[in-house]
């Protein structure tokens, strides 16, 4: 059972790619996306889609982070061979998965995506298929007016 939306966002801190601490405030919105495992065609495809969309995200002041229970190591290895310029934060435990709710199975996350501001979920996306899923939830962003379109 994931968080429901209007709950209050557990405060997190995990290591991204490149070995650096990263403590999300969930102030501003943002994007946060659990995902299966590092360099698996339907990983590599959701990674790669909010990739194409990070620009749109950024300049919308919308922060964006992938989550998986691979390594920092596994996390950098993904992140330079497909250009990801977002953080993707190393849940080799699986606590932040267990903080968010977000089902294991088999010790990798289930495909799920929130979309959180001033704190709060706002939004949940479970068991999502990658292809289209960024510009989808881009778009809700726009639609539920916490970002605005270009």
């Amino acid at each position: 059972m994931v968080l429901d939306p209007g709950t209050d966002v557990p405060t997190i801190r995990a290591t991204n790619q490149h070995g650096d601490a990263v403590q999300p405030g969930f102030e501003e919105p943002t994007v946060l996306y659990f995902y299966p495992a590092d360099n698996t065609p339907g990983c590599t495809t959701e990674a790669n889609q909010f990739e194409a969309h990070a620009e749109r995200f950024i300049e919308a002041g919308v922060e964006l982070y992938g989550v998986s229970t691979d390594s920092v190591e596994s996390h950098r290895d993904f992140a330079e061979a497909t250009d990801i310029s977002f953080d993707l934060l190393a849940d080799p435990d699986g606590r932040l998965s267990e903080a968010f709710d977000v089902p294991l199975v088999d010790g990798r996350a289930q495909r799920t995506t929130y979309v959180i501001a001033r704190e709060q979920v706002v939004a949940v996306y479970e068991r999502v298929g990658p292809d289209g899923h960024a510009a989808s939830v881009f778009e809700d962003l726009v639609d539920t007016g916490l970002v605005r379109a270009e």
